[in-house]
C-alpha cells in the first residue's frame, strides 16, 4: 500500500510538472508576441528616423525575460532535466573545502567565457586564442582533486539577485550563451558559485547584516596565513581596510592592469620562485586567475581566486547599497574606473616582492 501511495504521489507531481512546462509554454508565447510587436514598432520607428534608444532597450528587457522565464520557473530536482542545469554546492561547503581541506579554487564567469569563445567582453583582457585554450582546457580537466571549479549560478531562479543584478543577468544569458556554456562546462561534476566572491552589491538583502556575515566567512581563507597576493597593477587588494587585517604576512607580486596573460609564463614562474614561503596564494588578475589556480595546483599550491572581493568591500563599507567610485583602486565596473589615483603607502610598498607593470 505504501508503495502504491508513492507511486500515486509521483504521478502526481509529474502531472503537476507537465501542467507547469504547458504554463511556461503559454507565457512564453505571450511574451515572445510582445517582442514581436515591439520590433515591429521600432522597425517603423527607425524608418520614420525616430530616435528609438529607449525603445530598443525596452525591447532587450522583453527579450531577456522570454528567454530566461522556463529556467527560472524550472526546478531541476523536479524534472527530467530538459533544460541544462550545472550541479552547485553551496559556498557554505565551499568555504569549509578551503579552510579545512586546503582546496583551491579558480573561477569563470562571463568574462571568461567570452575569451574562450573569441568574443570581446572587458576591456582589462583582450581576446587571446591561447587563453581561452587553457581556459577550455581547466573547465574539462579530470583534476587535480585539490582544485574546486567555479561557475556563476545563474541557470535556473534569480530569486537571491536584486532586480538590477537578475535584469543583467536575462539579457547575457540568451539561448545563444547557454548553448556556449552547455559546451563547456561538463555536467558530471559539482561547481562552487563563482559569485562566492560577490558578497554584497548584487543581493537584494545588500542592506541586511547578511553581507557583514558573508565577509567574515570568506576572511577565515585567509586568517593567521602567509599570504602571496598576486594582483594587477592598482588592484591594491586590502589597501585601505581591513580586509586582511587577520592573514599572518602579505607580500605582493604586481601583474599589469589589463592583458595580465601576456605575461603569464613570467607571473607563473615567479609564483613557483616565492611559493614555497607562502601558506596561501590569493589571486586578482582578471581571467587569467582561474587558469594560474588551476596550474598552481597542480603544483600542489593552495591558490584561490578572489576575483572583486576587495571592491566588494569596499562598496559594502561605504554602505549605500550600490557601486560606487573607489579612487585608488582600478574598478573595472565603474565609469572611469580606470583612472586611479596614486597612493603614498610605505606598508603596501614595502609588500611588493615582484612587479611585471
Amino acid at each position: 500500500m505504501e508503495r502504491q501511495n508513492e507511486s500515486g504521489d509521483i504521478a502526481e507531481l509529474r502531472e503537476e510538472n507537465r501542467q507547469l512546462k504547458e504554463s511556461v509554454k503559454e507565457i512564453q508565447e505571450t511574451l515572445q508576441a510582445f517582442y514581436e510587436a515591439y520590433s515591429e514598432l521600432i522597425k517603423k520607428a527607425q524608418k520614420n528616423g525616430d530616435d528609438v534608444a529607449l525603445l530598443m532597450r525596452y525591447i532587450q528587457y522583453l527579450q531577456g525575460n522570454c528567454t530566461n522565464l522556463k529556467y527560472e520557473l524550472s526546478d531541476p530536482d523536479n524534472t527530467d532535466r530538459t533544460y541544462f542545469f550545472p550541479k552547485f554546492r553551496s559556498n557554505e561547503e565551499t568555504l569549509r573545502l578551503i579552510v579545512e581541506e586546503k582546496k583551491s579554487l579558480a573561477r569563470f564567469g562571463d568574462g571568461e567565457f567570452s575569451i574562450a569563445f573569441h568574443a570581446s567582453r572587458h576591456k582589462f583582457q583582450k581576446p587571446d586564442d591561447k587563453l581561452a585554450e587553457r581556459i577550455w582546457e581547466v573547465l574539462n580537466a579530470d583534476g587535480p582533486e585539490n582544485l574546486l571549479l567555479a561557475v556563476a549560478r545563474q541557470y535556473g531562479s534569480l530569486e537571491r539577485f536584486n532586480d538590477q543584478t537578475a535584469q543583467g543577468i536575462r539579457l547575457y544569458m540568451t539561448e545563444e550563451v547557454r548553448k556556449q556554456h552547455e559546451q563547456i562546462i561538463p555536467l558530471n561534476r559539482v561547481y562552487s558559485d563563482a559569485y562566492i566572491t560577490r558578497p554584497y552589491v548584487i543581493y537584494k538583502d545588500l542592506l541586511t547584516d547578511a553581507p557583514g556575515k558573508r565577509f567574515e566567512a570568506f576572511k577565515q581563507i585567509w586568517r593567521g596565513k602567509k599570504v602571496l597576493l598576486v594582483e594587477g597593477a592598482q588592484t591594491r587588494l586590502g589597501v585601505g581596510n581591513d580586509l586582511l587585517e587577520q592573514a599572518g604576512d602579505v607580500k605582493r607580486i604586481i601583474a599589469p592592469p589589463t592583458n595580465s596573460f601576456d605575461r603569464y609564463d613570467e607571473i607563473y614562474r615567479e609564483c613557483l620562485a616565492r611559493g614555497d614561503k607562502a601558506d596561501l596564494f590569493l589571486l586578482a588578475i582578471g581571467p587569467s586567475s582561474g587558469v594560474l589556480a588551476y596550474d598552481l595546483a597542480l603544483q600542489s599550491y593552495q591558490a584561490v581566486d578572489v576575483g572583486h572581493i576587495d571592491l566588494e568591500y569596499e562598496w559594502f563599507l561605504a554602505g549605500q547599497g550600490t557601486r560606487v567610485p573607489v579612487p585608488c583602486k582600478y574598478n573595472n565596473e565603474f565609469e572611469g574606473g580606470d583612472r586611479v589615483d596614486e597612493i603614498d603607502d610605505p606598508v603596501y610598498d614595502a609588500q611588493i616582492i615582484a612587479s611585471f607593470v
